[in-house]
């Protein structure tokens, strides 16, 4: 498969007109959820104003695509699900299996052919009320979809997207939380897109208190310099997308290397580019005042990028869903 020419949310979107022109839509086909073994619009979902992972932040999710009615490397995805809900000692009394049943189920019944899809698991309610016990919560999963969602829209990487290293914020140390472990405090991020939006730049890229780079609101973050690709090694998500393009690479046999990147050595590279499970690979072409490859995306970016979309295509890494229902 090559890229999609158009924005794959727009085409579930401009379905969703159709349809509605005949008055056949469904409310699922606008978004749908899982909620304790029931299959609901999402509009309809809804969770306990005192649950822990509202009122704390206590709760972890993940996000997988699904590209062309089949999910892209859906169990490396709920892997890292595990391996999160494993280190805040989340248990919803779910195995893998029962996870990847309740995704198919709901997004064939949604059927959305490419989506954004969150599986989510929430520390819950104190069993006992009043408790400050954390160990004392009913920790439950959730799930819900929408059609597929960019990090930075086609449009703008078509023109030509920037990100602005953010002033104001230092990305969240991992010696307080661990950023390995996929989670809703972002805080640092959204004060970072703030500044970033204020100052007409399409998103922001955070630093550590080293100033070396970590990653952004939803995104990782690649340099190449000298045909060699890199990507930071410390403050970031294990991104299935991000080890997607490391494989990539591999295949294409450019170099690669995963370890500390300066924000010095940002301004100084050839060429940035974005990886994330909302859009995949996103060439940048300004970081600050620094301009990329002439104002266009780089030759390795634009590579990987079209290399990515053909790998969402490979038998290997797809579970094709059933929408017969």
């Amino acid at each position: 498969m090559n890229e999609p020419k158009n924005d794959l949310g727009a085409i579930e979107t401009a379905k969703l007109q159709d349809k509605k022109k005949g008055s056949t839509t469904s409310a699922l086909e606008l978004g749908a959820a899982w909620m304790r073994g029931q299959i609901i619009p999402l509009g309809e979902a809804s969770i306990p104003v005192n649950d822990w992972g509202l009122v704390r932040s206590d709760i972890t999710y993940d996000v997988v695509p699904v590209i062309n009615g089949g999910f892209f490397r859906l169990s490396n995805y709920i892997d890292r699900f595990i391996a999160s809900m494993k280190g805040l000692k989340l248990e919803p009394q779910l195995s893998k299996n029962a996870i990847e049943n309740a995704l198919l189920e709901m997004v064939g019944a949604s059927g959305l052919r490419n989506s954004y899809v969150t599986m989510v698991c929430s520390r819950g309610i104190p069993i006992i009320p009043g408790s400050r016990d954390p160990r004392e919560c009913e920790n439950y999963f959730y799930a819900w979809c929408v059609p597929y969602i960019h990090v930075i829209k086609p449009e703008v990487i078509a023109r030509g997207a920037s990100a602005l290293i953010s002033v104001s914020v230092k990305r969240i140390d991992e010696s307080s939380f661990d950023p390995t472990i996929k989670n809703y405090h972002w805080g640092d991020f959204t004060r970072g897109l703030y500044e970033a939006k204020e100052q007409n730049y399409d998103t922001a890229l955070l630093v550590d208190h080293k100033n070396c780079l970590t990653e952004g609101p939803g995104f990782n973050i690649f340099v190449v310099k000298n045909g060699k690709l890199m990507t930071p090694i410390k403050g970031v998500l294990q991104g299935i997308t991000r080890q997607t393009v490391l494989e990539i690479a591999e295949s294409l046999q450019i170099s690669t290397e995963v370890r500390e990147i300066t924000k010095q050595e940002v301004l100084d590279a050839d060429e940035i580019f974005l990886s994330t499970s909302a859009g995949g690979v996103m060439p940048l072409v300004r970081v600050n005042s620094t301009i990329y490859s002439n104002g266009k995306p780089g030759n390795i970016s634009e590579k990987i990028r079209k290399k990515y979309w053909d790998w969402t295509e490979l038998s290997c890494y797809r579970t094709l869903i059933d929408y017969s229902d």
